[in-house]
């Protein structure tokens, strides 16, 4: 019983804080898997050399957002699903409904958001995170 209050005092509490930008949108959501796109994307230009010219993200969907603390600091597993269009240099490739799995994490000031990946690394059973900023 207790339990239950206290993740609807909970839930109440993150639905207030949505009011007020706390919770991840659909275009930060957009802007982490375009950080993530961007890296493997220098990793292939450079392995395979191909000229990739850019990509979209189209059909963002949120199917699931799970808050979390990690290192102290409140953050949102995010899940969902997305259409990519990849532009090369003779045509267009496309690959739909591409999962993604994502940790962000608001930072104390609560102005900005990070994209968290998990290494695979882990110092005395925690997991150690790489952190980026999401402009």
């Amino acid at each position: 019983m207790v339990r239950f209050v206290l993740m609807a005092v909970l839930l109440m509490l993150l639905v207030g804080c949505g009011n007020i930008g706390l919770l991840p949108t659909s275009e930060l959501v957009e802007k982490a898997i375009a950080l993530q796109l961007e890296q493997t994307q220098q990793q292939l230009n450079q392995q395979l050399n191909i000229k990739f010219q850019g990509f979209k993200i189209q059909h963002l969907k949120i199917r699931q957002e799970q808050p979390l603390t990690i290192e102290n600091l409140p953050a949102f597993r995010v899940k969902g699903d997305y259409d990519l269009v990849f532009q090369l240099p003779q045509r267009q490739l496309k690959k739909l409904q591409q999962p993604f799995d994502l940790y962000l994490q608001i930072q104390q000031e609560g102005k900005t958001w990070r994209l968290l990946l998990p290494t695979k690394e882990s110092l005395n059973g925690q997991t150690v995170w790489r952190s980026y900023v999401i402009f």
